[in-house]
């Protein structure tokens, strides 16, 4: 539904200077770990929206046929603010918009263009991030909308950062296992549970910064 964007910053509960949230990431024997986190109202629901309420597309698998059909450049955007915008803006009372359309533009482009706004979304935590002094060069993604895999290449493209996808998508739940396993003695460590992650597929930028650039100061 949401999109969440989180670094761990450790046993310091950062105060954000770009409207972002510091929340506790886990709390082990008594011992917290917060991290900083960047919230996105619609993301999955986005893609409902194209299928349940507009039926222009059957299957979510289908926006990345779409997708692949469309230039990158097709100068539509959408604005996905059904229920307001998130972070950085924290504006309840935002709404959804479409720009630039034309008379070219068809269902192609306001799915691709619906695909985008999740990582422009996602863009604006990067940056909102790096203003408070961290910057995240690789990230990994979870969740339903993971298995679109032209999608997480435009969110690399656009983020000018690694994004790696691991075997099992729903990354909440089997984190929950773990904790549960490690207070069970299931694990030693952390440690050990980390060294259980495995990548399905990692996504490297390719875009270079002016178009980048371009593209997201469309956004803006």
């Amino acid at each position: 539904t949401g999109c969440f964007m989180i670094v761990n910053t450790g046993h310091i509960a950062l105060k954000s200077k770009s409207r972002l949230l510091s929340t506790v990431a886990y709390r082990l024997n008594g011992k917290v770990t917060f991290a900083l986190e960047g919230s996105v109202f619609n993301a999955g629901t986005t893609v409902q929206w194209l299928r349940d309420s507009l039926k222009f597309i059957e299957d979510a698998g289908d926006t990345e046929t779409l997708a692949r059909q469309t230039p990158i450049d097709h100068g539509v955007y959408l604005v996905p603010a059904f229920t307001g915008l998130g972070a950085p803006y924290w504006d309840p009372n935002a709404r959804g918009a479409l720009f630039g359309l034309t008379r070219d533009t068809g269902i192609k482009e306001i799915v691709t263009a619906a695909l985008q706004s999740v990582c422009y979304q996602t863009k604006d935590l990067q940056k909102a991030m790096e203003s408070d002094g961290e910057r995240p060069i690789s990230l990994r993604v979870d969740g339903g909308m993971v298995a679109n895999s032209w999608m997480l290449q435009f969110l690399a493209d656009i983020l000018g950062a690694r994004v790696e996808r691991p075997k099992t998508a729903e990354t909440t739940a089997l984190g929950v296992a773990y904790l549960a396993g490690l207070k069970a003695g299931l694990y030693n460590s952390l440690e050990e549970i980390e060294a259980m992650w495995r990548r399905d597929k990692c996504f490297e930028a390719k875009f270079d910064k002016p178009t980048r650039d371009g593209l997201y100061h469309g956004w803006k």
